[in-house]
């Protein structure tokens, strides 16, 4: 089974924070959503399997498109692959552009899971981050998409913000668990370069949160979710019993994938690897560049332990033997070993793991495994 990622680079309004590529000419959009139709034809024999089990628009603002328009490229998916046995189609959407008349056009197309760009259920952070809506508008749109059947939802919410830890974050830990979302992925704030925030920080108007702040508002984080009955089972993302995000969770077990649209990556679930490199202005007017890497053994190790590691269920110790051999496995578990003393990795039932608890230190665990 396969996975398909089409990837909309459309915002009305540049975030404060954000660093992945996006554009705010909409004037491209239109011409955009007929070249990714035609690069879905041109690019069909990507996947060896041509089974579809799941569809993610994402962005960018993707519910800057047209409901109808969406689904579109879902049938024409259709006419190209196997996508008979759809398990998951997900739109990620902005609380404003949520309206009546969006959910009800949104609810005649295969789509059957929304993730919110929320980020705050405050209103001062979100004018901090320059979001277009409010906390109020955020929460409406949550029930306006329950009202209407959505039950399998997602929002996305950010912490690690200098001077709106303590109150400010658990009230909106709170709103999230008394909304009833299914699903909630918890970010810490990382300060990318060319952004708005990297400006601020240079010029000494904003500070990054220390060490300390981080662990407390993560372990806070998890303390308040797992408490309401949400699983921890990635370092960012929640879920109630059965409401794991399908779609990420098959990138983190190695599926293969194509992603379409200026900007997006694909992985045939083997070695290869590429990114249409285009920008979108570029892509709309028909021109699409593309960066590909071949991944070594040692490269396919590294990404392994990466992947399994920031998962709760782990790496699992029989399938390195068999796949990367008994010398990966043997170094890999030697280097455990001080991690295993300190109780930031644990092994048990053949599998290495990192409590989740404990999951803002993965980036250190991890390097510390790598090839």
């Amino acid at each position: 089974m396969s996975l398909l990622y089409l990837h909309i680079p459309y915002c009305k309004r540049i975030c404060s924070y954000c660093d992945f590529y996006r554009t705010a000419a909409l004037q491209s959009l239109p011409a955009t959503l007929v070249r990714m139709r035609e690069e879905m034809l041109r690019r069909r024999d990507f996947l060896v399997d041509r089974h579809i089990r799941t569809v993610y628009f994402g962005g960018g603002t993707p519910s800057l498109v047209a409901p109808e328009e969406l689904q579109r490229l879902v049938d024409m998916a259709d006419t190209l692959w196997d996508c008979g046995r759809l398990e998951e189609v997900t739109v990620e959407a902005n609380p404003d552009d949520v309206t009546r008349d969006y959910v009800a056009a949104l609810r005649r197309t295969a789509v059957d899971r929304v993730s919110l760009g929320i980020q705050s259920f405050d209103d001062g952070v979100l004018r901090l981050m320059n979001r277009r809506h409010s906390a109020a508008e955020a929460a409406d749109a949550v029930k306006r998409l329950q009202d209407a059947g959505y039950e399998n939802m997602s929002i996305d919410l950010i912490f690690g913000i200098d001077g709106f830890g303590g109150r400010v974050l658990d009230d909106s830990l709170q709103r999230a668990i008394e909304l009833g979302v299914t699903h909630i992925s918890a970010y810490h704030l990382t300060i990318e370069p060319r952004t708005l925030f990297a400006r601020r920080v240079a010029e000494g108007k904003m500070r990054e949160v220390d060490e300390q702040t981080s662990e407390r508002e993560f372990r806070r984080v998890h303390e308040v979710l797992t408490g309401a009955g949400y699983e921890h089972y990635e370092v960012s993302n929640y879920a109630l019993p059965g409401c794991r995000a399908r779609h990420n969770s098959a990138y983190w077990t190695g599926e293969a994938y194509i992603g379409i649209g200026p900007g997006a990556h694909s992985f045939d679930g083997d070695r290869l690897r590429c990114r249409c490199s285009s920008t979108a202005e570029e892509y709309s007017q028909g021109r699409t560049e593309y960066q590909s890497e071949t991944l070594s053994t040692g490269e396919q190790f590294d990404e392994y332990v990466m992947v399994s590691l920031r998962r709760a269920e782990g790496i699992d110790i029989d399938y390195v033997e068999r796949r990367f051999g008994g010398g990966h496995a043997e170094k890999m578990l030697a280097a455990a070993r001080r991690w295993q003393q300190s109780g930031d990795l644990v092994a048990e039932d053949g599998r290495l793991r990192i409590p989740p608890e404990r999951f803002l230190i993965s980036d250190a665990v991890i390097e510390s495994l790598f090839e």
